[in-house]
């Protein structure tokens, strides 16, 4: 097999019903699968085979894990199917053995695998990124070392266990004994502060002006904070108390505006029989009659014309040419005003704007932090995303986005990029395939180039266009061959069948005796005229081949080795040397464990070669 995708594990979710879940990568055998429940709260299970699941599809490109009954994984809990292959090495290579495509492929597939699923745990670890450098990840320190402090990094950037995790002493108190990163409250004013060095306090509060302040940093300042939540709620209470007085001074201003609309009823044609209010007319109540009679007053019965001096109707003149300027005061927005400030709603929203709890949240929109933070919230670049991101298409999109099926759907394409990548850096090769080779009911009848294959589902054939028609390929077996004549003459570009029977099919051939007659004799191939030849055996189980070139045998191999009959006798050996072996004008080349029985005499111009 091999390997071709990097996906080694896959989730889902339960459901309390589904009990068969897909895994889409290989296993060699239903043991290298792990199978993790993984609960709401985080907690994580290693399932076992056969008791809680059972695995089906080994050997093939996926596969199912089905839980048995009584285990189907429960809504809120996440199935996690991980490949894990065994780190172990089991391709036994043994000496001169013919070496399987198979066996090799395997180890290597395996191999891969192991290193996809270390690749996986490294890529779920922590780690330096490519241009980081650090002189050492190793630390030595025991679990009682260990034990109350934190893995940090020293001034250097190397690691270090050296920090304790402090822990809250509560009230700050002298003579105690603190070390680094201990949590106390300074009561005299309320901050909080963690010390920076282990030391035995000394001294008093506050631990600012303390001698050991240097040994302490402050990590939350309550004292301003209350500085400020005490301004901050002084003037609250200072706005409450204007609200209040300003809505006390509108009532009374708008009693007073009442009281003498229903003393004064400006000027009327009649006499009139209510107050402009409609109410009933209160006694010393004026109003001036139009028709030149003048003013007239309500004695509490009746109206009564009044009759001024000559000195007194010219101030009566003169208040009357003011008139205007009085109904003008009456009519201004300051009266409108200040009956608005004198309405029911308005007094009760003072009174709201006065509670304690309106007072302190006042006081905490007033603080620096708040302030700030609404000043950069108020700022146009703000603002503006803000209601770019209000808007329905935004919100309906990041909506989609945060779906299980997005999220998932973005994990699938992220596991098979490399493959998308792949396709289309060779999008001309695949076009060109999909051009060359179709898949139909029927022949095709366009687009038809030499050399296209095409398969033609109704008749489950093979085919290729060979330029101007469609070409079946055709299975060659034993019964498309039978009944062939055999040739005895083979033309070039012959394709030939060699058979102990009779052969058949739209093919020339050759049968076994044909073939051998062609060539030579059946213990030899030799030339026309016979005088160039390898002979098998030159008399019954010889069990030797002769080399003759022109006539004359040059060479004879036999178990022992190779012996070169001419110039001068060489021989080459392998095997055993026979009892007494004299050597005269001949040469010996012994390869590897040559066995000698008796004696090997050297003679005279000859010479022996051992390798």
């Amino acid at each position: 097999m091999t390997i071709s995708t990097t996906i080694i594990k896959n989730s889902a979710n339960g459901n309390g019903s589904t009990s068969a879940f897909t895994y889409s990568f290989k296993i060699t055998d239903d043991d290298d699968i792990q199978v993790i429940i993984r609960s709401a709260t985080g907690t994580e299970t290693v399932k076992s085979k056969g008791t809680h699941y059972n695995v089906s599809g080994v050997g093939n490109n996926s596969g199912t894990v089905t839980f048995t009954s009584g285990n189907i994984p429960a809504s809120g809990e996440t199935v996690l199917l991980r490949r894990s292959t065994p780190q172990t090495q089991a391709m036994d290579l043994i000496d001169n053995d013919p070496m399987s495509a198979d066996t090799i492929e395997t180890a290597h597939d395996k191999v891969v695998a192991i290193t996809q699923e270390l690749q996986e745990q490294v890529d779920r670890s922590l780690k330096l990124s490519r241009t980081n450098t650090m002189t050492s990840t190793e630390f030595t320190k025991s679990a009682t070392d260990r034990a109350s402090k934190i893995l940090a990094f020293d001034s250097s950037g190397e690691l270090s266990i050296t920090q304790e995790l402090g822990n809250v002493k509560g009230n700050w108190a002298a003579s105690t004994t603190y070390v680094q990163r201990d949590i106390v409250k300074d009561t005299s004013t309320n901050n909080i502060f963690i010390a920076l060095t282990a030391h035995t306090s000394s001294g008093s509060q506050p631990l600012t002006s303390n001698t050991d302040s240097a040994k302490w940093s402050l990590l939350v300042d309550a004292a301003s904070a209350t500085t400020s939540q005490t301004a901050a709620a002084s003037s609250a209470t200072a706005a409450a108390s204007s609200a209040t007085a300003s809505a006390n001074s509108a009532t009374a201003a708008a009693a007073s505006y009442d009281s003498f609309d229903d003393r004064y009823l400006g000027a009327k044609s009649s006499d009139p029989s209510t107050d402009n209010d409609g109410a009933s007319l209160v006694t010393g109540a004026l109003y001036y009659k139009t028709d030149g009679t003048g003013f007239k007053v309500w004695n509490g019965s009746a109206w009564k014309d009044v009759r001024p001096t000559d000195a007194q109707q010219t101030n009566i003149d003169t208040v009357a040419a003011a008139n205007s300027n009085i109904a003008a005061l009456a009519a201004s927005a300051v009266i409108t005003d200040m009956a608005l400030l004198g309405t029911s709603d308005v007094v009760a929203d003072m009174a709201l704007l006065a509670t304690s709890d309106v007072i302190a949240d006042m006081a905490l929109l007033a603080t620096s932090d708040v302030i700030s933070d609404m000043n950069t919230l108020a700022t146009s670049d703000i603002v503006s995303d803000l209601n770019t991101l209000a808007t329905s298409d935004i919100v309906s999109d990041l909506n989609q986005l945060a779906t299980s099926d997005f999220v998932s759907d973005l994990n699938a394409i992220e596991g098979i990029k490399a493959n998308v990548t792949t396709v289309a850096n060779n999008i001309s090769g695949v076009t060109s395939f999909a051009e060359r080779y179709r898949v139909g009911s029927s022949d095709p009848s366009s687009s038809n180039d030499e050399g296209d294959l095409f398969y033609n589902s109704n008749s489950n054939v093979l085919k290729f266009y060979n330029g101007s028609a469609w070409e079946t390929i055709s299975t060659v077996n034993a019964a498309t061959i039978t009944g062939q004549t055999a040739e005895t003459s083979i033309a070039d570009d012959d394709l030939i069948l060699v058979s102990d029977t009779s052969a058949s099919g739209a093919l020339k051939k050759m049968t076994k005796a044909n073939f051998v007659t062609g060539l030579g004799s059946a213990s030899s191939i030799a030339d026309t005229d016979s005088d160039t030849q390898i002979q098998v055996e030159e008399s019954s189980d010889e069990d030797k081949l002769r080399f003759d070139t022109g006539g004359t045998e040059r060479a004879v191999m036999d178990s022992n080795g190779i012996a070169l009959t001419t110039n001068g006798g060489s021989f080459i050996h392998h095997n055993t040397i026979a009892n007494d072996t004299t050597l005269a004008n001949q040469n010996m080349l012994l390869v590897g464990s040559v066995g000698i029985t008796g004696t090997l005499t050297i003679g005279s111009n000859s010479t022996v070669v051992v390798i």
